[in-house]
């Protein structure tokens, strides 16, 4: 029932991307405060509040790298993947930090 709904929302293809991002070194970007992060994040991500995403744009299209933005509900993950967007970043938006943790732990 659970693939089903995922194939209905369409939550399996975006997993699929993200996980495919993943597999090709993304840099994990948590979009939350300082205090949000410090509280508790995805090991290995780096915090770049909101903010401040703007700033740090030319960072990440020097790296190469995919990038995976995550907020508390992904309300700021998916303003931050608009702005990177437009950069030219190759961006992903993983929603809710604690919802993409649980996918890369499932499929580690």
């Amino acid at each position: 029932m659970l693939s089903f709904l995922k194939k209905l929302t369409g939550n399996e293809k975006k997993e699929q991307l993200l996980l495919q991002a993943i597999s090709r070194d993304a840099q994990i970007v948590d979009v939350r405060t300082e205090n949000e992060y410090k509280g508790d994040h995805i090991p290995g991500s780096i915090n770049i509040p909101l903010n401040q995403i703007v700033a740090k744009a030319g960072e990440f299209i020097h790296s190469g790298r995919p990038v995976i933005v995550c907020c508390a509900s992904g309300i700021r993950s998916r303003q931050a993947a608009a702005v990177l967007s437009a950069k030219g970043v190759e961006i992903y938006n993983g929603g809710s930090w604690l919802s993409l943790q649980r996918l890369i732990e499932i499929n580690r």
